[in-house]
């Protein structure tokens, strides 16, 4: 597997835009806790992005990219999607987190994968290096989300793919509605909206692909129901548990109130009366147009 590395620079052909990025914004934090939640996220969400994945055909030969893995995004699944003559980047800010994805990758033996340091905001890779460019749950995290989706559309190769998946955290259901699952989202869209982030960001996924100038743009939505026991149940309550610090900080909420919302609403989602859909998931793809769309013959392989 090719040694870790960190984007330190443009590369080849890379992003010349040389204004002054703000610290990556990241509210969950990195804490273990939280890099184990997002592993367990990449089992729960593993079909959803399968789909994605088939919706624009990845297969062997592929090169892939992941933004904001994280500790382990769907690093496994696009191994195995472009095989042994394919090759897969993940990309992570986050020092912990990048460290953590190079430990997944080597214990699953996922020799085509090589993870890297960088901001996805501006990555610093060749253009046009990726026949998929891939991210996840990343844009809700990031307070310029076009310019995250500009910076896919840069890397993906002429003919390639953009795919996304992001939540919409307002479009939800808890039924018997209960005061301290609502309270919960409310602390969650303020914190999120304290950090300049869009909470919303999922419903807003095509305009995005086309505002970067993307084409065969398509996009579908995920309404999922989780019973009790199911680890994704408690999705809301994990993550202002891992954003606690910084609503507190920011005086959303003061520690007794989270405290109190936390028993309640667990107490709430442990019955196996209550309905749940903690969210919308849109799942969405664009295309990078060829380069001369007026002259067949130069066009680009449908991705290698």
């Amino acid at each position: 597997m090719p040694g870790p590395h960190r984007v330190s620079g443009l590369g080849q052909d890379g992003d010349s835009d040389d204004r002054p990025l703000g610290p990556p914004v990241y509210s969950p934090g990195t804490s273990p806790s939280e890099r184990e939640r997002l592993r367990r996220q990449s089992l729960e969400l593993h079909n959803h992005s399968a789909a994605l994945l088939d919706h624009v055909g990845v297969a062997h030969g592929w090169s892939a990219i992941d933004l904001g893995c994280g500790p382990s995004g769907i690093l496994a699944l696009l191994s195995e999607r472009v095989g042994p003559d394919g090759d897969v980047t993940g990309l992570e800010v986050h020092p912990e987190s990048a460290a953590s994805a190079r430990v997944f990758a080597a214990e699953h033996g996922l020799a085509n994968v090589e993870v890297i340091e960088g901001d996805a905001r501006r990555t610093g890779l060749p253009s046009s290096s990726f026949d998929v460019v891939h991210a996840r749950t990343l844009l809700i995290n990031v307070p310029e989300p076009a310019m995250v989706v500009a910076e896919m559309a840069r890397l993906a190769r002429p003919g390639g793919w953009v795919v996304l998946t992001e939540p919409d955290v307002t479009l939800s259901l808890c039924y018997p509605p209960h005061p301290a699952w609502d309270r919960l989202i409310e602390v969650l869209v303020a914190s999120k909206r304290a950090d300049d982030t869009d909470a919303f960001v999922g419903r807003r996924l095509p305009e995005l692909l086309r505002g970067a100038g993307l084409t065969d743009i398509g996009v579908e939505a995920k309404a999922d129901i989780y019973p009790p026991g199911h680890s994704r149940r408690s999705i809301r309550l994990d993550l202002v548990r891992s954003m606690r610090p910084r609503i507190l900080e920011r005086g959303i909420a003061s520690e007794q109130e989270l405290d109190e919302l936390d028993r309640a609403a667990q107490r709430h989602l442990d019955d196996p009366r209550t309905l749940l859909l903690p969210h919308l998931l849109f799942l969405a793809w664009g295309r990078k147009p060829a380069r001369d769309s007026g002259n067949p013959a130069a066009q680009p392989a449908t991705p290698r």
